[in-house]
């Protein structure tokens, strides 16, 4: 690996994350030692961006969390062209959600469901064990599981809230409109 990047950046109380930042480190020094490229530090500093990042972000969070917490600015082009290699490698998964690109770490997160709201466009994570072992069990032909991502569209109860609320301020509108 990589020397100066084998310093870890995860709280040494928290054994999965240091093991998974271990295992992504590798990931990317093999690949790139295999296929002849530079290891640079834009590339170990954006994996450690995104690795120290809980959730989801778009390409201008990272450029964000990049300047602040690493005052390390890098070209949007970098940006791009180190997701989509981390995207090769399975580091990072692209979701579209709502009109919005966003990223996320995948390494030790391959298989999870998401609940998003149409009306207002806010995402959580959902953990749900019944699916996950429901296509752990189903037998796919000629093909090798890796992982999934389950999106649920509807409404969350806040906007259903907001909803019920214009609805009856409107009804309440229309009988004294009707009184008249």
């Amino acid at each position: 690996m990589c020397g100066f990047w084998n310093n870890n950046p995860f709280d040494t109380a928290d054994m999965v994350k240091i093991d998974v930042w271990q295992a992504v480190l590798r990931i990317l020094d093999s690949y790139l030692e295999v296929n002849n490229h530079r290891k640079t530090p834009e590339r170990y500093t954006i994996l450690k961006a995104i690795y120290k990042t809980e959730g989801h972000f778009t390409l201008d969070e990272l450029s964000e969390r990049l300047v602040r917490d690493y005052n390390f600015p890098v070209s949007r082009a970098t940006l791009y062209n180190t997701l989509n290699l981390f995207l090769q490698l399975r580091l990072v998964i692209r979701h579209r959600f709502q009109g919005a690109t966003v990223y996320e770490a995948c390494y030790d997160n391959m298989s999870h469901s998401h609940q998003i709201c149409t009306v207002c466009g806010k995402v959580t994570e959902l953990k749900t064990p019944l699916v996950t072992e429901a296509i752990n069990d189903t037998r796919l032909k000629r093909f090798r599981k890796d992982g999934y991502t389950l999106y649920i569209y509807g409404v969350c109860s806040t906007c259903q809230a907001k909803l019920t609320k214009m609805r009856k301020k409107q009804e309440k509108k229309s009988k004294t409109t009707d009184k008249k």
